[in-house]
């Protein structure tokens, strides 16, 4: 056989056993597949998390837990235990030896951050904003995001059953941190809806309605499915994708026989109508990829969705291996039935630069994982590209190695002020930065100097395309 880079071995599924941990010893099966048990027994304190995990974790685990919300956090705590499961699902029962595997796990570690993995020097980038996508300056109306000539983002919720460390809506979703007063949607959901539906009836150009949050499973299924019912009445509307990483972080949810009849009937109903009704999920490593997810995943296309699809983070210390990346694309695609479809390079938001991969890095993942999955299977690692939009990892049009400065252009206007009316908009060039601790030592004196300055960096004058 020829020995390859990435040596592909199909591994099976496996749900990690609850009952190793002290808190869960007593729990059932039926309690486990229970979405509300889920729910009510979720992690949101360094004092819960003790309850489950005990003295298998030493008190600098939970010291550094609870320092991290006080000092960095953007997100809130919240930890459903199919998430915590899955954390150093086969370390050792002794303490020492537990607590180095919970640390290093890669699902701990964006899940669950602490305050020293957070970087000493660069805890955020000088450029990180909190809406670093710009997209509230994109809405059409409260929550609907108008960013691209064809689609729209709808933000129905603003709350999720669990949170992401490096979530790139965290100036809007969850609960607010003490290094974070939360933006908030001020219409009931009702009105906002309305407001929606109407903006989409008077705007045919649209025809691709992405539906998120927060997470959908957060929206009352009943809700959720009287606005779909509406959206499908829409005929300009030909594509409809349903986010919610609960399909990996709270299976269970999807898993309810109410929930799933309903999904059927807006299924079929959108299989008459010919739109394409698809279901988005985020799974950033194989660990998290267990035979609860599969089967959610599985009883949604049978319920009627088209595809299920993971659009996954690219993350340091998580994923950013190509042997990272393909055992979990080997997982979803081939085990649990979600194809994969984008990496994004981690947003330029608050806290996260311990997280962000320079794109020189994506750029070699994106060539590393070539050839191994099916055509169609293979994800695309893209850059959102802070008034531009997703760009595949290798359409920068200049790349300052040094600074850590790419450079993009975009081919459509947005709705951002100003986008009209520029005539030379489709030619200016919009800069994304690499974390500064990834850099030379030139580049990191240089951003050294530009911390402390205001406003966006200087733009010098591309050294040379990557």
């Amino acid at each position: 056989m020829i020995r390859q880079p990435y040596q592909y071995t199909r591994t099976p599924l496996v749900e990690p056993d609850w009952r190793r941990l002290p808190g869960w010893r007593q729990v059932t099966e039926a309690q486990w597949r229970d979405a509300q048990w889920q729910r009510a027994h979720s992690v949101r304190t360094a004092r819960q998390l003790r309850a489950v995990v005990g003295d298998l974790l030493t008190d600098h685990v939970y010291t550094e837990l609870a320092a991290d919300q006080v000092q960095f956090a953007t997100m809130p705590v919240l930890l459903p235990p199919q998430v915590l499961n899955t954390m150093a699902a086969d370390a050792p029962t002794e303490p020492g030896a537990f607590t180095d595997a919970f640390l290093a796990d890669p699902v701990r570690r964006y899940m669950l951050p602490v305050r020293t993995d957070r970087h000493p020097r660069w805890p955020s980038h000088p450029r990180a904003e909190r809406d670093s996508l710009h997209e509230a300056e994109m809405w059409a109306v409260e929550g609907l995001t108008h960013r691209y000539p064809t689609k729209v983002l709808a933000e129905l919720t603003a709350t999720c059953p669990q949170y992401c460390g490096q979530c790139t809506r965290m100036d809007l979703v969850g609960t607010s941190t003490p290094q974070v007063a939360k933006t908030r949607l001020l219409l009931r959901p009702a009105d906002r809806q309305e407001q929606i539906l109407d903006y989409l009836k008077r705007t045919p150009s649209v025809r691709d309605v992405v539906l998120s949050g927060g997470d959908l499973a957060n929206v009352p299924w009943p809700r959720l499915e009287s606005f779909l019912l509406r959206l499908l009445e829409l005929g300009s509307v030909r594509d409809i994708r349903l986010a919610s990483k609960a399909v990996v972080g709270l299976p269970q949810h999807w898993l309810q026989p109410r929930v799933l009849a309903g999904v059927a009937r807006v299924a079929g109903i959108a299989a008459r109508r010919s739109v394409n009704l698809a279901v988005h999920t985020h799974a950033n490593h194989v660990r998290s990829v267990t035979p609860l997810v599969a089967e959610a995943a599985r009883a949604l296309l049978d319920a009627g969705v088209r595809d299920v699809r993971n659009q996954g983070v690219l993350m340091r210390g998580v994923n950013d291996t190509p042997q990272d990346l393909l055992d979990l694309c080997f997982a979803l695609q081939g085990e649990a039935n979600v194809l994969p479809y984008y990496f994004y390079l981690c947003d330029l938001v608050p806290g996260a630069e311990h997280w962000r991969t320079p794109l020189h890095r994506a750029q070699h993942l994106q060539e590393a994982i070539m050839g191994y999955l099916p055509g169609y299977a293979t994800p695309r690692l893209v850059c959102d590209v802070p008034r531009v939009g997703k760009r595949w990892v290798h359409q920068a049009v200049a790349y300052d190695r040094e600074r850590g400065i790419s450079y993009w252009t975009k081919n459509y206007r947005t709705s951002l002020e100003g986008d009209a009316a520029d005539p030379d908009v489709l030619d200016r060039r919009h800069a994304y930065y690499d974390p500064v601790d990834t850099l030379p030592e030139a580049g990191r004196r240089w951003w050294a100097g530009q911390a402390a300055t205001p406003g966006p960096a200087p733009a010098p004058a591309p050294r040379g395309a990557a």
